[in-house]
């Protein structure tokens, strides 16, 4: 027995015997087409995929530039808003004002909330 009297799982004497390219062999120019189209096949594959991976990196990017920009919008407005209340805020506040009734100190309006 040689080295190439055993072909991937068949018994020997088949026909098969050799290199295991017998069934490959005198394809002619059907085969050669075959092979031409799988590579276009492939080549197409391959750049639709790097096209769509293109197109998701620009989305991405897009997103996180949308969201960048809402987040700076967002801390403009809370520093506005917190500037406009300390400056329209009145000189003592937090400070109740309370009057002496009979002898009692009545203070009105101190469990309102401001708006």
């Amino acid at each position: 027995m040689d080295r190439h009297s055993l072909s991937f799982g068949k018994a020997s004497g088949s026909g098969n015997e050799g290199s295991g390219q017998g069934a490959r062999r005198g394809g002619g120019i059907a085969s050669a087409l075959a092979g031409f189209a799988g590579l276009i096949a492939t080549g197409t594959a391959l750049a639709a995929g790097a096209i769509l991976a293109v197109f998701t990196a620009m989305a991405v990017a897009v997103f996180a530039l949308i969201a960048g920009v809402a987040v700076f919008f967002t801390g403009l407005a809370l520093k506005a808003r917190r500037r406009h209340r300390t400056r329209n805020a009145p000189a003592g506040e937090g400070v109740i004002e309370a009057q002496k009734i009979n002898g009692t100190w009545v203070a009105y309006g101190w469990d309102r909330q401001s708006r």
